[in-house]
């Protein structure tokens, strides 16, 4: 990692930058893959499953039978555990639905807002070098809270042209009503655009690498609705002369882990804290599996030395991480301060990877800064809020007439005339 002390206010926003592809190439290539699934259809989802998972496969969906088979090959440890994530995951997003709120907002005229289910969604599982099956979780729960009536699943096949089983598993668990054995963004692609094999979703969730996040993108731009552009795994730790430096390590190889294009920053106020940690890391490095991979994260990847926690604060405002941990004192006044986060961990307990997995909140968070301006996704992100108004007699009679001054003043006689008639009609009904 880089080591940054004291830096001024305007290199904040360089030293926090995350590592990006070529921004026109990926936009090209990325085009290109998704005009031809639009064009062809199946028969481009079959072409670039070749290319880029360098596999044949006939049947673009999942059978029945090929999930129910899967979950035999799913652990009972794993099970329990996915079921107890399940619970807690249901328990926070139940929480979050709304009744309808009847409001008089003049005499004779009531207004309310009602959530409606979006009817088809798709939701994206990457499964490249780990597939994620807590991401379904996190996905088809409040898809099948909020009462979508299609929940379609797309995740890419391995080298036998097979969806992980455990994705399998769990989907079933979670409602999802079908499964697709395509991946990367031909499958943002298909899901946008529907072929003869995959239902067309009118939104579409879920993380993925650059090339996903721009096809998401792309797609959004034909009226297909996404969550937000989430992409490459990232978190912040601020820690103080309180952290544990041997925890710290071990959050930032957690997100490092993701892929060689995650990033991870330390933001500390304590040059000891900086070192241990530094150390710690190194050692918990080659223990890792796929310490390759965090390894290559980390070059891109920053500590920041600060005064105090006023200015770690700031900073891990202008950086808006999809996670941030608080190792400090007082972290949950700490955690008043913040302002741009996708998810925020308070406390030396309290790990990014119980947020992944099983604390209840849901991991699909905004990515690259953009927590600065959207929001993780929660329940609100697979319904609709409708409006409606009812107007009596005495509703068009108190508001009519300055409805009629706004409209004339605007030039827009219809809606005056609108009103007019109505007032007219209401001046009988005393």
């Amino acid at each position: 990692m880089k080591i940054i002390r004291n830096p001024g206010v305007s290199s904040w926003p360089e030293l926090l930058a995350r590592p990006v592809f070529d921004r026109e190439d990926l936009t090209t290539i990325v085009a290109d893959i998704v005009n031809a699934v639009k064009l062809n259809g199946d028969a481009a989802l079959r072409e670039l499953t070749k290319k880029f998972d360098g596999v044949e496969i006939s049947d673009i969906e999942v059978s029945n039978e090929e999930i129910e088979a899967a979950g035999a090959e799913v652990p009972e440890e794993l099970r329990a555990a996915i079921a107890l994530a399940k619970s807690n995951i249901e328990k926070f997003h139940r929480a979050q639905i709304q009744q309808p709120l009847a409001v008089e907002t003049a005499e004779g005229v009531t207004c309310w807002r009602k959530q409606v289910p979006i009817e088809k969604v798709g939701l994206y599982i990457p499964a490249g070098t780990a597939p994620l099956f807590s991401t379904v979780l996190m996905l088809a729960i409040p898809a099948t809270i909020a009462g979508c009536q299609e929940i379609v699943l797309c995740s890419p096949p391995d080298s036998d042209g097979r969806v992980n089983p455990v994705v399998l598993y769990t989907a079933k668990l979670c409602g999802v009503t079908k499964v697709y054995r395509i991946g990367g963004a031909q499958a943002i692609a298909a899901m946008a655009f529907g072929t003869d094999s995959v239902t067309r979703c009118y939104k579409i969730f879920g993380p993925g690498n650059q090339f996903v996040t721009m096809a998401k993108q792309l797609v959004a731009q034909f009226g297909t609705a996404i969550d937000m552009p989430a992409g490459p795994s990232e978190v912040a730790v601020i820690a103080d002369e309180t952290s544990i430096p041997e925890f710290v390590a071990a959050d930032l190889l957690s997100q490092a882990e993701h892929g060689i294009d995650s990033h991870v920053v330390l933001i500390t106020t304590s040059e000891d804290v900086l070192t241990e940690s530094l150390k710690n890391l190194q050692e918990q490095l080659e223990q890792l599996p796929r310490r390759a991979i965090a390894a290559e994260a980390l070059k891109n990847s920053v500590a920041v030395v600060v005064n105090d926690i006023e200015e770690a604060v700031a900073i891990a405002n202008e950086y808006a991480a999809e996670h941030l941990i608080l190792a400090v004192d007082d972290a949950e006044a700490v955690a008043g301060k913040i302002i741009n986060a996708g998810s925020v961990f308070i406390g030396n307990y309290s790990c990014e990877s119980a947020g992944d997995y099983a604390s209840g909140t849901n991991h699909t968070l905004p990515t690259n800064g953009f927590a600065k301006s959207f929001s993780g996704v929660s329940l609100d992100s697979f319904v609709k809020n409708i409006t409606f108004q009812k107007l009596t007699a005495d509703g068009i009679r108190n508001i009519g007439p300055a409805i009629e001054v706004m409209a004339d003043a605007e030039n827009l006689d219809a809606h005056k005339q609108a009103v007019s008639l109505r007032i007219e009609r209401a001046a009988g009904d005393f």
